[in-house]
């Protein structure tokens, strides 16, 4: 293996673990959003919210020449989970 194929190679693990870490950060905060919203009896999904986030990021996409589709896509799948988590945080408020 070349030395430029191994230092590509390092750059693209260290952008992952930055992406797994910033996930992870990410997650936490929403997950303090879904207990705020479970106790203050909000609904998991907040479609406006969404919809802006989603135009922002598309739009940070374009600007950052990266596939604004894969951008939404990606931004969807995360919006999913949230909900998902929010959903269970409402249901375990509301049981208990």
């Amino acid at each position: 293996m070349s030395d430029a194929l191994r230092d590509y190679r390092r750059s693209i693990d260290n952008i992952d673990a930055a992406l797994v870490h910033m996930l992870a950060e990410r997650f936490k905060v929403t997950q303090k959003v879904g207990a705020y919203k479970a106790a203050a009896g909000l609904p998991p999904a907040d479609p406006e919210r969404e919809a802006a986030q989603v135009a922002r990021l598309r739009r940070l996409a374009q600007e950052a020449e990266l596939d604004p589709d894969f951008t939404e896509k990606f931004l969807r799948f995360i919006i999913d989970e949230v909900i998902r988590h929010h959903e269970r945080a409402g249901s375990g408020a509301k049981a208990g």
